[in-house]
């Protein structure tokens, strides 16, 4: 006899991927609940890459109302100010609006919202509160959180999270990490004028990155004022009056009024009790699913942060379409994880797709390089240091792009159309016969024609 069940599906963390997955199940035909503690949307729209973009682009106007004395503006100092309450208001509306329209596109397919704290009582039994959901399928999309060392001092430092609702800047800043997160707050902070320090314990940040990119970037990033330290890492942080001394691996200490870890991310499982449904995790923490986000336990997936894939919302939603399809639509579906192109919203930003020239070479063996560093147009009025980077990782033997990086203004922009290029197969030889858009820094990509590394 047929098991009924309250539902056919209920979603664990209404962030980027579990609302995905809630939508597009529900379209499809199935009754779905979606479970969230916190905010609809997720570390992505709440404190992530939504207000992350926006304290980016807040942090640059000071730089373009100073680039404006070349193109003939006179903005006197003294009647330039910020008001940092003033953008952490307008940027709590917005988050406050998002956080509406998903309520409304989770309402408008059907989807069932559910407010508190989750916990799986059975392989399909979801309790929340007072409330027994049962289900055909349950899935874990909590997603991840910030980790914080345990060292002296810890309740000293503050996360990612809590930099969004700061209620004041501080005037000076130390950021501990080498990751997105650090450097993107790094140049947040500042750009809108505090003294800043990166600390980060190996040779050089971005790991993961091409090594092109990450050594300029870190060159690009010292001539914007940022204190960047490699090889050192925090000991200790203590409490003064009003700053914090700051207790270094080299010996040294440093005073200042803030202190920000961005040392890594943990998943999000606590008190869901997966542990004693037998799911299996990972040992590094994650909810360990195969290919198609299947957990230890049949009735159980998992999708997003929480199982370790690629820390990236495209990732998340394109993995909710394709197990809503696998759920709910004709059984089939797969991710596709090469050529995953990103951005660093670090100033000046990063943008980058495919293979690293050293996992090109790993992987692929001979190839050329083409690289181009040169100022952008607008600075050669503006008269800011600040250079761009631009660089084609190519397989040799038969002229296929493998990788593009960038550095420099809109690169996020611009990787995001050349990864299209990037997917479907496009050689050195496509670029080339590439008609490039005059001025412009993107036109540098299809205008490189000597490599500067051959074979």
């Amino acid at each position: 006899m047929a098991v009924s069940y309250d539902y056919d599906l209920v979603v664990v963390g209404a962030g980027s991927g579990g609302v995905r997955l809630a939508r597009m199940s529900a379209q499809r035909g199935a009754r779905v609940a979606i479970v969230e503690s916190r905010y609809l949307g997720g570390t992505c729209v709440n404190v992530g890459c939504v207000p992350k973009k926006l304290f980016f682009y807040g942090s640059h106007v000071r730089e373009d109302v100073q680039d404006a004395a070349g193109y003939g503006w006179s903005v006197p100092d003294d009647q330039v100010q910020f008001d940092w309450p003033k953008l952490v208001a307008n940027k709590n509306a917005e988050i406050e609006r998002l956080n509406r329209i998903y309520g409304r596109l989770l309402e408008t397919a059907g989807v069932t919202i559910i407010r508190g704290t989750a916990t799986l009582a059975d392989d399909h039994t979801v309790v929340v509160g007072a409330q027994k959901l049962t289900s055909e399928h349950i899935t874990v999309a909590t997603g991840s959180w910030p980790v914080i060392p345990d060292i002296p001092g810890r309740e000293c430092i503050l996360s990612s999270n809590e930099m969004f609702y700061l209620p004041q800047l501080p005037r000076q800043a130390v950021i501990w990490g080498g990751g997105y997160i650090a450097v993107e707050f790094a140049g947040i902070l500042a750009g809108l004028g505090v003294e800043t320090t990166l600390l980060y314990r190996g040779d050089l940040f971005l790991r993961g990155f091409d090594d092109d990119i990450r050594t300029f970037t870190a060159q690009e990033m010292r001539k914007k004022g940022i204190d960047v330290r490699f090889g050192v890492t925090i000991e200790a942080v203590q409490a003064t009056d009003a700053h914090y001394e700051v207790f270094l691996s080299d010996g040294s200490r440093m005073s200042t009024g803030l202190v920000m870890a961005a040392t890594g991310r943990r998943a999000l499982i606590d008190g869901l009790g997966l542990e004693n449904l037998g799911v299996k995790t990972t040992g590094s923490g994650y909810v360990d699913a195969d290919a198609h986000f299947q957990t230890s336990v049949p009735s159980i997936t998992a999708l997003g942060d929480v199982i370790g894939t690629p820390q990236l919302t495209p990732v998340a939603l394109a993995q909710g379409m394709v197990l809503a399809r696998r759920l709910f639509g004709d059984g089939h579906g797969e991710m596709d994880y090469t050529a995953i192109p990103t951005a660093v919203f670090c100033q000046p930003s990063i943008g980058t797709v495919g293979l690293t020239e050293a996992e090109a070479r790993e992987s692929h063996g001979r190839l050329r390089i083409y690289r181009s560093d040169f100022k952008p147009m607008k600075h050669t009025l503006s008269g800011r240091d600040e250079r761009s980077l631009m660089k084609l990782v190519v397989e040799d033997s038969t002229d296929r792009v493998l990788g593009i990086h960038m550095v420099g203004p809109e690169s996020g922009e611009i990787i995001q159309g050349l990864a299209v290029a990037v997917k479907a197969g496009a050689t050195k030889a496509h670029f080339d016969s590439t008609l490039g858009i005059h001025p412009t820094s993107a036109e540098e990509f299809v205008t490189m024609r000597e490599a500067v590394e051959v074979p």
